[in-house]
């Protein structure tokens, strides 16, 4: 027979580690933004764990949360030349000696997908669509920003040219690096998500994503995609590098 104690279920000291890490973790995240507390708490994500299951709830909330709160009209801040950072970070999931140098005279950007026209483009068929220059600031999620000019195609132009279906709902994109991320329809067609040809730091430099980058001041930097090698729309959530390990998908700034 069971005593009183084992009949009445676990005690609450049984759940203090859980506990514990509840306390912990929202105390990191007071007073941060809705997506910047699902960022932090997406570092340590287990599927296993029945705390960190609410967590990734909490996570994919969030992004339903931001996506209803953007405005495909509102613009990010942009600046003049003298506040562009002189020395601009490098940062990625590797170190910097370990950067893709891409050949341009052989690179050919491939479409695939909800796209009529999927032939793959060179950068010179690139630079012969409208150009549009912006000065705006990279916000990485790690805590640091720069302001960077970039300068390429408006990517709602380049997805208008090639037929891709603006009624889809997402766009993912894969890269040299191994890289590969998504943002959903109404980020792609906002007016500053530009299809970047010309980048921040000195001439030659290839680290910043060379040959073609997605540059969106809208997002967080991890979502600004480096090195692009394929573009492709679809109706099915493609997640992403960083995504799949728990970050925020969303990710709006």
């Amino acid at each position: 027979m069971k005593t009183p104690k084992e009949r009445s279920g676990p005690s609450l000291a049984s759940f203090r580690p859980q506990l514990e890490r509840i306390e912990r973790r929202f105390f990191l995240k007071q007073g941060l933004s809705i997506g910047a507390l699902s960022l932090l708490s997406g570092c340590t994500l287990k599927d296993e764990d029945s705390v960190d299951r609410i967590l990734w709830t909490m996570s994919r909330w969030n992004d339903r949360v931001q996506a209803a709160l953007f405005n495909p009209d509102s613009l990010a801040q942009t600046y003049a030349e003298t506040d562009v950072t002189t020395s601009f970070p490098f940062n990625a999931y590797y170190e910097e000696p370990l950067a893709p140098v891409v050949d341009c005279e052989k690179y050919q950007l491939a479409l695939s997908g909800l796209i009529d026209d999927k032939r793959p483009w060179t950068v010179s068929e690139l630079r012969s669509l409208p150009q549009a220059t912006q000065i705006t600031r990279h916000v990485c999620v790690e805590g640091w920003s720069a302001v960077g000019k970039w300068g390429g195609v408006p990517f709602k132009t380049f997805l208008q040219r090639i037929g891709a279906d603006l009624t889809a709902k997402y766009v993912g994109f894969q890269c040299a690096d191994k890289y590969w991320t998504s943002i959903d329809m109404p980020s792609a067609l906002h007016p500053q998500t530009l299809l970047v040809l010309d980048f921040p730091g000195k001439p030659g430099e290839t680290k910043y994503g060379y040959p073609i980058k997605i540059r969106m001041p809208t997002k967080l930097g991890f979502k600004n995609p480096k090195f692009v090698t394929e573009i492709f729309v679809t109706n099915d959530n493609p997640g992403g590098y960083w995504e799949k390990q728990g970050y925020n998908w969303f990710s709006g700034l």
